[in-house]
């Protein structure tokens, strides 16, 4: 065995591109969510005889497609999401990271030119409704794959390095919040606004692509013969999590051990407990945001601008600027550690935040009583439940991939990622329940 010194991530290069590409995962899919005033409004078929004028309910005076788009999108998000999050599980070891890591930023961006095009494209509602799901089913699909060959290629560096993506995605949603305020406080047509948004989109995922074809030779400079799937080096490194150490074991590896063979449900009896704590978190919080916290009332904005901005920042932006500080902060505090058994007592306990908005004042309800009136008690909640989101599941994703050996880390990640995307459809489902008890 030979020795190499391992020079540091100096002016964090390798850390920066991580970020980047945790950003370019989720803004586009943000900016897309955050139009959604723009589709709905697209969906106002004024053509006779098209059968989409009735309105739905008494009352109601949405149309047939209108009024079930955020039910239909959500469908057509989570099921690809899932599924093919959980079949890169099984694929990753088969197609090259640069492939499906470039291949889904290439498809993400085509979807998002189009859309962009198809704001200045007048179309009838029915097939503006059809390809706006097929193009919501191709973004979460390649999505799914992007995501989870992130975290893998993370896994396989130390866990610092997970931070960034967790971080950057953080940041997406802060950004498209405060997009959305912006777009709000100024008046912009709704037109204007989702045009913004989808080039916005579209010049993040450019970035994104040109940070990863940088990551290599960046990685190779500061970790090298890192990973055999990201260098194909003939020697792999295995890294020890502490970063001080100077002195870095090189093991030479024969043909064959090249590739030593992995399986997926060996690695997850060791990780079970990080993947289920990460599902468990996002569970909670989809369960609960924003089904039940949007429709939270103020209680003393009579009416003024404080009542009209209430829910843009006391509820996403408030919401997606916490998560980002507490992911962030795993970048300097990794407290609890892996192996402690303080981490899933404090993920079980977020489930007291469940009853906790529940409580608040959400409007209308039929049968539950308000026992948190007051704005205070809704902005303290959003808060700890906010940043315990961040902190704890950026926790989980950087420890499951440090509890297997190192040719099995990059496997490690997509099944993390997978029970990711199982706690966020999870949460979706539950959020129904969970609103129709208030």
């Amino acid at each position: 065995m030979t020795a190499i010194t391992v020079p540091r991530d100096k002016y964090n290069l390798v850390w920066i591109i991580f970020f980047i590409l945790g950003l370019g995962t989720l803004l586009p899919w943000n900016f897309f969510m955050t139009a959604t005033m723009y589709f709905t409004s697209r969906l106002k078929d004024t053509q006779p005889g098209a059968g989409l004028n009735g309105t739905v309910a008494e009352g109601d005076t949405r149309n047939v497609l209108e009024s079930k788009f955020n039910n239909v999108m959500t469908l057509c998000a989570m099921l690809p999401l899932l599924v093919f999050t959980c079949l890169n599980s099984f694929i990753h070891q088969r197609i090259p990271p640069k492939v499906r890591i470039l291949g889904g930023l290439g498809v993400i961006f085509v979807v998002f030119l189009i859309t962009a095009i198809l704001v200045k494209v007048d179309m009838a509602a029915l097939p503006f409704f059809v390809v706006t799901m097929i193009k919501i089913i191709c973004i979460n699909s390649f999505g799914a794959v992007l995501q989870g060959s992130l975290f893998g290629l993370a896994g396989m560096l130390p866990a610092s390095y997970t931070t960034p993506i967790m971080s950057g995605q953080g940041l997406a949603g802060t950004f498209a919040a405060f997009s959305m305020i912006c777009a709000l406080a100024t008046g912009s047509a709704l037109q204007d606004s989702a045009f913004g948004y989808f080039i916005t989109a579209c010049v993040v995922i450019l970035i994104a692509i040109a940070a990863y074809l940088a990551l290599p030779r960046m990685v190779q400079h500061r970790h090298p013969c890192l990973c055999l799937s990201v260098l194909n080096c003939e020697f792999c490194c295995y890294l020890p999590s502490d970063e001080s150490a100077e002195k870095r074991p090189v093991i030479p590896l024969t043909d064959e051990e090249v590739k030593p063979s992995v399986s997926v449900f060996s690695i997850f009896k060791q990780i079970w407990g990080m993947a289920l704590s990460v599902c468990f978190v996002f569970t909670i919080t989809i369960g609960t945001f924003p089904a039940v916290t949007v429709d939270v009332r103020s209680a003393v904005g009579g009416g003024g601008s404080w009542e009209r901005y209430f829910i843009p920042v006391s509820c996403f932006l408030l919401f997606n600027v916490m998560d980002w500080a507490g992911r962030s902060l795993t970048a300097v505090c990794m407290w609890p550690g892996k192996d402690s058994r303080i981490l899933p007592i404090l993920v079980v306990a977020r489930i007291i935040f469940v009853p906790a908005f529940i409580f608040c004042n959400v409007q209308p309800r039929n049968y539950l009583p308000v026992l948190f009136a007051h704005d205070a008690w809704y902005i303290i909640f959003m808060i700890f439940f906010s940043f315990s989101n961040g902190y704890l599941a950026s926790l989980c994703m950087c420890f499951g991939p440090k509890k297997v050996s190192p040719h099995e880390a990059e496997t490690a990640g997509a099944i993390m990622a997978f029970f990711l995307s199982l706690g966020l459809a999870l949460g979706a489902a539950l959020s129904f329940g969970f609103r129709a008890m208030i």
